[in-house]
C-alpha cells in the first residue's frame, strides 16, 4: 500500500470512527432528555399481528411487509410500532422507544442518500397532546441537543461545524410548499431552507387524525432538515375513535385482515400524539455525511450487497 493510500484509509477510518462516535452520544443524550421529561422508556416490539401499513402515504416506496408464521400465529416484521404504540400510551402514559424498523425499499431509493431498509428511529407519544405541543417537545430536544454536543471533538476531525439549532421553527402547510416548489417539494424546499421547519397537513395512513373543523386537512406533521438532507422526524394527532378508524381502513384500501388483532384492542385508544425521527438520518446531517448509510457500521442500504 502506497503511502497516499494508507493515509486516505487512515482518514476513511478516522471519519467512521467519529460518525459512530456521535451516533453513541446522540442515543446518549435522547435517553437522557426523554427521562428528564418524564417518558417511560418501552423495550421496542419487532414482531407483530398488525404494523404500520405505510400507505396510502404517496411517499412510501415499499416493496412489501415481511410475514411469517410461528406457532400457528401469522406476524409482521415491524415497518414501525405506531399502531403498538396507540394501545401502549392509555395505560403507560408517555412513552418512547428505540425501535428498529425494517422497510424494504426498492433498490433505487439507495441512491436518495436517505433511505435505508433497516434502522433505528426514536418514536414516542404522548397522551392527551396535540400537534403543537409534540412541536415545542422536539424543538427542545433539538436546541438541548445542539448545546450538548457543540464541543464533540468529532466535528473537527470531520471537519463541520457543530449544529446550530434555532427554535422556534416556521410552520408551512404542503398546500404552500406545493405552490412555491411543486409536488416534489421536500427536495428544494430543504435544500431553500437555513434551519429545520415543520411541513403540516400530509394526506396519509388511517390512524393520522383528519382535522374535525376542515375535513380534507390532516393534524400531522414532517420535520424537515436544512441543506437538502431532507424529512427528519414524522409524526400526527392520532385517529382514536374506533369507528372512523374501521371507515379509514376501509377508505384506504388497505386489507382490514392485516388490522385484526389492533382493532380488538383499539375500542378504547385515548386521544394522543406523537413522531418518530430517525437516528441515522439525525447524524447524517449533524455530520453531512454524503449518505445515510455512511453513519451505520453494518450499511443496510436499498441496492447494495450487505457485506455481514
Amino acid at each position: 500500500m502506497s503511502g497516499a493510500d494508507a493515509s486516505e484509509t487512515t482518514a476513511s477510518g478516522t471519519a467512521r470512527r467519529s460518525r459512530l462516535e456521535l451516533v453513541s452520544d446522540v442515543l446518549l443524550e435522547t435517553t437522557r432528555f426523554f427521562h428528564d421529561e418524564r417518558f417511560v422508556q418501552l423495550l421496542p416490539v419487532m414482531l407483530g399481528r398488525s404494523t404500520d401499513p405505510l400507505g396510502p402515504d404517496p411517499g412510501s416506496s415499499i416493496l412489501r411487509t415481511t410475514e411469517l408464521d410461528y406457532l400457528g400465529q401469522r406476524f409482521y416484521l415491524m415497518n414501525s410500532m405506531i399502531l403498538h404504540k396507540q394501545i401502549a400510551v392509555r395505560e403507560v402514559g408517555p412513552i418512547w422507544i428505540l425501535s428498529p424498523n425494517v422497510r424494504l425499499e426498492r433498490a433505487e431509493r439507495g441512491r436518495t442518500g436517505r433511505h435505508l431498509f433497516e434502522f433505528t428511529q426514536a418514536d414516542f407519544e404522548l397522551p392527551g397532546a396535540t400537534a403543537a405541543d409534540v412541536r415545542s417537545l422536539m424543538e427542545r430536544y433539538y436546541a438541548r441537543l445542539g448545546t450538548a454536543l457543540a464541543g464533540h471533538p468529532a466535528f473537527g476531525r470531520l471537519g463541520v461545524e457543530p449544529p446550530s439549532f434555532r427554535p422556534p421553527w416556521r410552520v408551512v402547510t404542503t398546500h404552500d410548499l406545493e405552490t412555491r416548489f411543486g409536488p416534489d417539494w421536500e427536495g428544494p424546499a430543504s435544500t431553500a431552507a437555513d434551519q429545520p421547519f415543520w411541513a403540516v397537513c400530509h394526506r396519509r395512513e388511517f390512524y393520522d387524525r383528519e382535522d374535525p373543523a376542515d375535513p380534507g386537512h390532516f393534524l400531522n406533521y414532517d420535520l424537515i432538515y436544512p441543506g437538502g438532507y431532507g424529512e427528519a422526524l414524522s409524526g400526527a394527532e392520532r385517529e382514536w375513535d374506533a369507528e372512523r378508524i374501521r371507515t379509514r381502513i376501509r377508505r384506504d384500501g388497505v386489507p382490514p385482515q392485516a388490522f385484526r388483532a389492533y382493532l380488538e384492542l383499539a375500542h378504547d385508544l385515548v386521544p394522543s400524539a406523537g413522531a418518530g425521527f430517525g437516528i441515522e438520518r439525525l447524524v447524517r446531517f449533524l455530520t453531512k455525511s454524503p449518505h445515510v448509510g455512511d453513519v451505520q457500521f453494518f450499511r443496510r442500504v436499498p441496492g447494495e450487497t450487505v457485506a455481514l
